[in-house]
């Protein structure tokens, strides 16, 4: 006669297969970043609370020293640490850097790369091998302005001379372009007399850390569907 403890077994083997299954299942995402990785933290609270229904495969960093390696390490997620530095020692080019590094993530499978932090410009070379798949970056500006690196405190100097009223954060589709692809989602930021540039800046990475995760939600809800 089959014990009760055998029904038991097979009813939670059959629990964890389909657990596993679902989240074999799962849109698959790898974040690129380079330094503190608190969009990445951003983006890992969300799929811890289920807001978001998808797992982080791989986050990529080009230097070591990113805390953000530390935060992925936490949440038990494979890291790669990928510098540009060892391509420049052996006279390799940006594009060879690019080639090598697209390579690597393609193994990860990605249905979504998220660059969150990430300081590298992404070449026509990279994104030509990821065609099918959404690429997106996060901005703490608005389209068209302040472009590039250092782009909180440009704004706050524009507002001091009177050249801006606020700023603002955008997630955009990644092209060769610095900041140029599409905006998928936008949020205006104040920016007030009495602010210090922390004070912004603290504004604005509350802003950045809410944007990523809706417009993550946003792709995965697409891809799930």
């Amino acid at each position: 006669m089959i014990s009760k403890k055998f029904y038991l077994f097979v009813f939670l083997s059959i629990l964890l297969l389909l657990f596993l299954f679902k989240k074999n299942m799962s849109p698959r995402i790898v974040v690129l970043i380079s330094g503190n990785g608190s969009n990445l933290q951003a983006i890992i609270d969300a799929i811890n609370s289920k807001t978001l229904n998808g797992q982080i495969v791989l986050v990529v960093s080009n230097k070591d020293s990113a805390y953000g390696l530390t935060r992925a390490t936490q949440a038990e997620i494979p890291t790669l640490i990928f510098p540009l530095k060892p391509y420049k020692d052996l006279g390799k080019t940006r594009i060879e850097y690019d080639i090598d590094l697209a390579k690597k993530i393609k193994e990860y499978n990605p249905n979504l790369i998220v660059l969150a932090g990430w300081m590298h410009i992404l070449s026509e070379e990279f994104l030509n091998l990821f065609k099918d798949i959404n690429i997106i970056n996060l901005h703490p500006a608005l389209p068209n302005q302040f472009d590039g690196a250092d782009s909180i405190k440009r704004a706050y100097e524009a507002f001091k001379k009177g050249e801006i009223t606020k700023t603002g954060v955008m997630v955009h589709k990644v092209i060769p372009d610095v900041d140029k692809g599409e905006p998928l989602l936008i949020e205006e930021v104040s920016i007030f007399e009495t602010d210090s540039l922390n004070d912004l800046e603290t504004r604005i990475h509350t802003v950045e850390h809410r944007l990523i995760v809706q417009c993550v939600k946003k792709i995965l809800d697409e891809l799930n569907h």
